[in-house]
């Protein structure tokens, strides 16, 4: 979602609101973590190398430094997308409340955003991955757990932030207070409810597969359940909320919470068996090799501790990034298009690499990738700011 903030609801005579204020730090975070999060896709495309954390296997082991790198420095964006998700929708109910939409239009807004993204996820984003399991073997990835049937319906990332939009659409009544309790809840329930390991290859029903065990159940296959998800994104509004009211105090909470949250998952590691599904092995890697499927405890205070801190560096250089990153403002700014988009421009291009190659080749077809993928994010964003309001592009 492309959060505004706006001061007043004045339009012009076209009918298109001419007051929007766009957050500059809160774009280009969402475009720096949604280029590091083409890295990791290229690394499934190109590479044909797309390692998997779930809880009921083994983590993955990995061959040098670089190619854990290559994975870890991805884990901190679906922590991203979905706190920043939390905050937009707090800024878009405040620009619609000025102008002039009542609660109940605000939610169906959000009601019908967020089933557009799982129908999305369904029938737009699947081929994408559907392309690039027919075209080579990708390497790396264990299997979920469950059955093992031919995948039809497999629900990931933007299945799950669209399930988390429609629940809290219906929640943003409550107050901060509730919002935090809440999504604390879902964080802590879905490290204390992960079935054991050997259970992994149970069939669980469909349902319990989408709110909290990933795995594969005939042709479903999930590996973003909602419940923990929920808890992120309901720390965006708590987070977005302490925006409205007061910058400076967001921001040095941002810088709090971030700190904290990282001395809390080295404590955890260093101290304690609880927040992890694995044991953890030695050396560097073993202590920030962690479990993504579902999030742990200690991925999302690792993650979102270093997502907050970006989000604390990137509101203090506002105007360098501005001058110097602003590519980074423009894929944030049309994030859901540079998705969709490059996924299937990697896809693609991975057709001429059915056998994967060098991590050094990948990079570059990474850097390549994202060439033309600029001009055509700025195209998009110009279209859609010149739509009004209550234009169906919106959606998107």
């Amino acid at each position: 979602m492309n959060p505004t903030i706006q001061p007043s609801a004045r339009r012009s005579p076209s009918g298109v609101d001419v007051s929007t204020q766009r957050l500059v730090w809160l774009d280009a975070l969402r475009g720096l973590i949604i280029v590091v999060m083409a890295l990791d896709h290229a690394s499934n495309f190109i590479a044909r190398v797309h390692p998997g954390e779930f809880w009921g296997v083994p983590l993955p082991v990995y061959s040098d430094a670089g190619q854990f790198l290559t994975r870890f420095v991805t884990h901190f964006c679906a922590p991203g997308f979905f706190f920043l998700m939390g905050v937009s929708m707090v800024l878009l109910t405040d620009s619609r409340r000025r102008l002039g939409w009542p609660e109940a239009r605000i939610t169906r807004f959000f009601v019908l955003r967020g089933s557009i993204l799982i129908l999305l996820q369904l029938l737009i984003e699947n081929p994408a991955w559907a392309l690039g399991i027919v075209s080579g073997t990708i390497h790396g990835t264990p299997p979920p757990g469950g059955t093992g049937e031919m995948v039809l319906l497999y629900f990931g990332v933007l299945s799950a932030l669209g399930a988390a939009m429609l629940v809290w659409s219906f929640l943003l009544r409550f107050n901060s207070a509730v919002i935090v309790a809440l999504s604390a809840v879902a964080i802590l329930a879905t490290q204390m409810l992960i079935p054991n390991p050997e259970n992994a290859a149970v069939p669980y029903s469909p349902v319990l597969r989408l709110l909290l065990i990933p795995g594969q159940t005939g042709i479903w296959q999930v590996f973003y359940p909602v419940l923990p998800w929920l808890g992120v994104a309901g720390l965006g509004i708590a987070w977005g909320r302490m925006i409205r009211h007061d910058r400076n105090r967001a921001y040095r909470g941002a810088l709090i919470g971030g700190i904290s949250a990282i001395l809390c998952f080295t404590l955890l590691r260093l101290f304690g068996e609880f927040g992890e599904f694995h044991a953890m092995t030695s050396g560097w890697v073993g202590f920030l090799n962690v479990t993504k499927y579902p999030p742990s405890l200690d991925f999302i205070l690792l993650t979102l501790g270093v997502d907050l801190l970006l989000l604390f560096l990137l509101s203090r250089i506002e105007a360098q990034v501005q001058r110097w990153a602003k590519f980074l403002v423009v894929f944030g700014g049309s994030a859901l298009f540079f998705y969709i988009v490059h996924l299937y421009v990697y896809a693609c291009v991975g057709v001429a690499f059915p056998n994967g190659t060098t991590f050094g080749v990948m990079y570059a077809v990474w850097i390549l990738g994202l060439v033309p993928l600029y001009p055509l994010c700025r195209w998009y964003q110009q279209f859609k700011s010149r739509r009004p309001p209550e234009s169906v592009w919106r959606f998107f």
